[in-house]
């Protein structure tokens, strides 16, 4: 039996990640900040733990408690969308430490592990944002496109050990808690001259158009990992793949 260990597991995409999984027969290691058995049916082959991304010891202590692993899915990621002038440098570096730096961790700490056992399979979920790129959303941006750049170039170095990466984009998702989270990175003080572009965003958020559903970040992640012959960059949502066909 194959065992995936999944990050940011708590909603959204890496609850339902996990969920289609557990589903397909795999081991599930679910992690996230503070475990919430309640957020899945029992299974013997479900592991709920622990992890913050952003902290070594934390990351040591969930993969002893992990074992080994076939698959890795770096998930867990933050938001911010305000103008950069209003967008303090503590914010920044709290979106890249999440984002990027607890991707190359986790990644790091994996592949020895991988290496022994002569193969895996590394996903990291970024955004389409790095397709079409939109305003208000720099930082974040600059954050996904970096891993971006990080999973193309480590593909090549650890392909000859057995070991694949994969890129998963998705694009809008109004269900899951990005807004929320990235609204909560506000500061109170913003430019006059950048209003109408926040309310025009904002505005634009709330029409129709086609979206990610969590589920198609799943299902292109089941397919980063069960297809050896899948694509380096996998665009998840309808919304998604139109940006991907444009590039």
């Amino acid at each position: 039996m194959q065992t995936i260990l999944i990050t940011g597991c708590s909603s959204g995409f890496g609850l339902d990640i996990a969920r289609h999984f557990l589903g397909q027969g795999w081991r599930v290691v679910a992690t996230m900040r503070k475990p919430d058995p309640s957020l899945f049916p029992a299974s013997e082959r479900l592991r709920l733990l622990a992890l913050d991304v952003t902290d070594h010891d934390s990351i040591a202590r969930a993969l002893d408690a992990a074992g080994p692993v076939d698959a890795l899915v770096n998930n867990a990621g933050v938001g911010v969308l305000y103008p950069l002038e209003a967008t303090s440098m503590a914010t920044a570096r709290s979106v890249f430490d999440t984002n990027t730096l607890g991707t190359i961790a986790l990644t790091q700490a994996v592949l020895p592990g991988m290496r022994a056992r002569g193969g895996g399979t590394i996903v990291n979920v970024t955004s389409s944002v790095t397709y079409q790129p939109l305003p208000l959303l720099s930082v974040y941006t600059a954050s996904k496109a970096a891993v971006n750049a990080f999973t193309e170039s480590l593909a090549l170095e650890v392909a000859p050990l057995g070991i694949r990466l994969r890129l998963v984009l998705p694009g809008r998702s109004p269900g899951t808690r990005f807004g929320e989270n990235a609204r909560g990175h506000m500061q109170a003080e913003v430019p006059q001259a950048y209003r109408p572009l926040l309310d025009a965003v904002f505005g634009a958020a709330r029409e129709a158009g086609p979206v990610t559903q969590a589920q198609d970040v799943a299902q292109a992640v089941w397919r980063a990992v069960t297809d050896p012959n899948a694509p380096m960059r996998i665009p998840a949502g309808e919304d998604a793949q139109q940006l991907a066909v444009a590039a």
